[in-house]
C-alpha cells in the first residue's frame, strides 16, 4: 500500500530556510542538490514509512509516536497517520532538537 506524503507549512518553513542558508553560505546550485535531496527522501517514505526509528528526544519522554530519517545533518521528523506520512519537522540535527521537537510537536 502507497502512502501520501504530506510536509506541513512548518516543516516547508524549515526547509526553506535550509535552503536559503545553503545558497547564501555555500552556492544556490548546492542549495538545490540538498532540496531535491530532502525531497526524495521524503517522497521515499510514500513505500516505506516505518523504517525510521522514533527520535531519542522523544523515546526519552515515552513517545514513540513520532518516527524520523536522516539525511545527514538533516533529520525529517515524522508521524504515520492511517495511510498519510505527515512530516512535521525538517530541520538540521546539530540544533537543539529537545526544544525545537518539545515546543513543535509537544506544544511546549
Amino acid at each position: 500500500m502507497a502512502f501520501q506524503v504530506f510536509i506541513t507549512e512548518d516543516a516547508e518553513n524549515d526547509l526553506e530556510d535550509i535552503v536559503t542558508y545553503i545558497a547564501s553560505h555555500d552556492s544556490p546550485q548546492a542549495a538545490e542538490r540538498v532540496l531535491a535531496r530532502i525531497l526524495d527522501i521524503a517522497d521515499s517514505l510514500s513505500a516505506t514509512p516505518t523504517r525510521g526509528t522514533p527520535p531519542k528526544e522523544l523515546r526519552a519522554l515515552g513517545d514513540r509516536e513520532y518516527r524520523q530519517i536522516f539525511f545527514k545533518p538533516y533529520r525529517l521528523i515524522y508521524r504515520i497517520v492511517e495511510a498519510t506520512v505527515v512530516v512535521y519537522v525538517i530541520a538540521d540535527g546539530r540544533r537543539d532538537m529537545q526544544s525545537l521537537l518539545a515546543r513543535r510537536l509537544l506544544g511546549g
